[in-house]
Order: C-alpha cells, then structure tokens, then sequence
C-alpha cells in the first residue's frame, strides 16, 4: 500500500480470471489477468486477502496514463467470497 501526495490509500494489485464460456455453441477455457487500482478506506481492507482469495469487485475501466493506453479496473465495490468453491 501507499499513499497520494494528499494522503489517500492506494493498492494496485492484478486479478485474475478463469472460466468456460461458449462462443458459437462450442465451450472454451478463458483466462485471463487484469491491473486494478483501490482508493480510499476500501484499500486497507485488500490488504488483508490473501493470493487466491476469491473476490467479486466492480469498477470502471481507465487507461494507465496518458501515455500508456493500458486499461486498469479502478474498483469501487469489492465483495470477498466465501464458500466450498472458494476454498473456505
């Protein structure tokens, strides 16, 4: 975690996505990895969760920078699963 010249939180971190989806009828595998950021009071509790925890966020899509056209989900919900297929 760090903090903004004006004091907020912040924690970037990557998720992670993987499941079976069907496109034209035929079922395939998608996985894939995404740059995500978290501001303000939310970030403190991120910084609990472990590499694995099961996670559903909601946010809005941004480009890194200016010059980096990048996308990175900005969060502004986050919900930490629990479950058998969670592993909890």
């Amino acid at each position: 975690m760090r903090h903004t010249p004006a004091g907020v939180a912040v924690v970037e971190f990557r998720i992670g996505h993987v499941s079976e989806q069907i496109e034209a009828g035929t079922p395939r595998r998608v996985e894939c990895e995404m740059s995500c950021v978290l501001l303000g009071p939310m970030a403190n509790l991120l910084t609990d969760a472990k590499p694995g925890d099961g996670l559903k966020i909601g946010g809005f899509l941004a480009a890194r920078s200016l010059k980096n056209p990048a996308p990175v989900l900005h969060v502004n919900t986050m919900e930490f699963l629990e479950g058998i297929q969670n592993g909890f």
